[in-house]
């Protein structure tokens, strides 16, 4: 048996979606729930790892990650609308990041009418670490600011601008945090509402091109 390491998930990940890009399955046909779709790829990758004699702990409700002794969270997401939700545990993940890495699985699947099955082809499978995980924009917007000798009323009105979610105390909390310590750049867009919504374009387009965003598998749009 082998503790399971970041290196170790990618290595995998990328073996088991080449695979998993020509299975056919019987219970996926008509499916069109992404969170479904989302459901059958986690619970299958994690029994992957345990049958490569992979150990690691399994993620519950309290962790609200699926490898939390690697920091790890794994999302499932279509190529057609890449997206997923994320628990809100503060409005600094927008500046700071989420607080763990991802590494993200986009598929396009396919139904077969003769055979009623069908085949999620994986498209790309990235890893973003998670200093990189915080909001583009808002990161972008934060980082110009203080590159332009920027002080805390211009950081609390630009935050004030984005409508980031906190009182006034946490704002000028914040602005003081930025000075001191400035954020890395993010590459998700995340989206306020009860839970956050964190959008996966730009980590497509961008893996492999920037620091913290690895491109782990590139497969075939079929």
């Amino acid at each position: 048996m082998t503790q399971l390491t970041i290196e170790l998930l990618c290595a995998e990940a990328r073996l088991f979606a080449d695979v998993e890009s020509s299975h056919s399955e019987s219970s996926l046909y008509g499916v069109t729930d992404g969170k479904a779709v989302g459901t059958y790829l986690e619970h299958k990758f994690r029994a992957y790892l345990l049958k490569q004699e992979l150990v690691f702990e399994k993620g519950n409700s309290a962790h609200g990650i699926d490898f939390p002794d690697i920091g790890v969270d794994m999302k499932v997401t279509s190529l057609r609308q890449p997206q997923s939700s994320c628990p809100f545990k503060s409005a600094r993940q927008k500046i700071y990041g989420l607080g763990y890495s991802l590494i993200v699985f986009v598929y396009d699947k396919t139904d077969n009418e003769a055979t009623r099955t069908a085949i999620l082809n994986i498209i790309d499978v990235i890893f973003v670490e998670a200093n990189q995980t915080a909001d583009f924009q808002m990161t972008k917007g934060l980082r110009d600011i203080l590159s332009n000798e920027g002080n805390s009323d211009d950081l609390t009105a630009f935050m004030i601008d984005k409508n980031l979610p906190v009182d006034e105390i946490e704002l000028n909390n914040l602005a003081y945090e930025i000075l001191k310590t400035p954020p890395e750049q993010g590459y998700l867009t995340i989206s306020n509402a009860l839970q956050w919504r964190l959008q996966y374009s730009r980590i497509i387009e961008k893996a492999g091109t920037v620091p913290g965003v690895r491109m782990v598998y590139h497969g075939n749009k079929k």
